[in-house]
C-alpha cells in the first residue's frame, strides 16, 4: 500500500504525551513551541505507534499582524461575528510520513512568537534531511535555525540584503550585480558557435 495523504493517523498519543500541544482548526496540524519541538519529533519518529521515519518537506510562513473574524454564540444563543486580534508571528512547517507504517501525512508547525527575531529549533539533530531545506527557510525569511551546523544563505548570496519571502520585504530599485561563472561558459559556446560578442555572426 502506498503512502497516502489520505492515510489517518491517530494524533491522541502524541496530544496525552505533550498536553501543550495545539492542533490548529481547519489543517489539522500540531503546533509545538521552538522549546519542545525537538522532543515531540523524536517521539513521532520512535514511537512505535507513528514511526514518521520521513520528513518530506520544510517550509516557513510570515503572518503580519491582523485581524481576523470569526463566528460565535453568544449567552443569547445567537450567533455574533466576533474580531480577534492576530499578533504577528512566523511558523516553520514540518511534513512527516512513515515509510515503515505506510502511513501519515502529519503537520507540524513550530510557531514563533518574536517575528522581529525569529528563532526555531533545528531538526538536523533528529533528521539530516532538514539540512538544506531549513537553510532555503532561513535564506528567504530570516528564521535563525538553533543547532544547525552549517546556516548560511543557500539561494541567494551572501551579501544579499534582508530576506526576499518576509511580507514586509521591499524591493529595491536595482540589484547589485552578483557575478556567475556563467558568463564566462556562454562566451566559450559563443565562440564554439562561431559567434562574435553579443551573439553576432562574424
Amino acid at each position: 500500500m502506498p503512502v497516502s495523504d489520505e492515510t489517518p493517523v491517530d494524533l491522541a498519543p502524541v496530544l496525552e504525551s505533550f498536553p501543550s500541544l495545539e492542533v490548529e482548526k481547519g489543517t489539522g496540524a500540531l503546533i509545538t513551541q521552538p522549546a519542545l519541538v525537538l522532543e515531540v519529533v523524536q517521539f513521532l519518529r520512535d514511537d512505535p505507534r507513528y514511526r514518521l521515519d520521513y520528513l518530506s518537506n520544510v517550509t516557513g510562513i510570515d503572518y503580519l499582524a491582523t485581524v481576523r473574524k470569526e463566528k460565535r454564540v453568544n449567552e443569547e444563543g445567537k450567533t455574533e461575528i466576533v474580531k480577534i486580534d492576530e499578533p504577528p508571528r512566523m511558523d516553520v512547517v514540518y511534513h512527516f510520513y512513515s515509510m515503515s507504517e505506510k502511513r501519515g501525512l502529519v503537520t507540524l508547525k513550530q510557531r514563533i512568537t518574536d517575528r522581529d527575531r525569529p528563532v526555531a529549533t533545528s531538526l538536523m539533530p533528529l533528521f539530516r534531511s532538514a539540512e538544506f531545506q531549513e537553510r532555503e527557510v532561513y535564506d528567504l525569511f530570516g528564521i535563525d535555525f538553533q543547532g544547525h551546523l552549517d546556516l548560511r544563505r543557500l539561494l541567494m548570496w551572501e551579501e544579499f540584503e534582508d530576506f526576499p519571502m518576509r511580507r514586509d520585504y521591499v524591493e529595491p530599485d536595482d540589484y547589485e550585480y552578483e557575478p556567475t561563472p556563467h558568463g564566462e561558459v556562454l562566451e566559450k559556446a559563443k565562440t564554439h558557435a562561431g559567434l562574435g560578442e553579443g551573439g553576432s555572426e562574424e
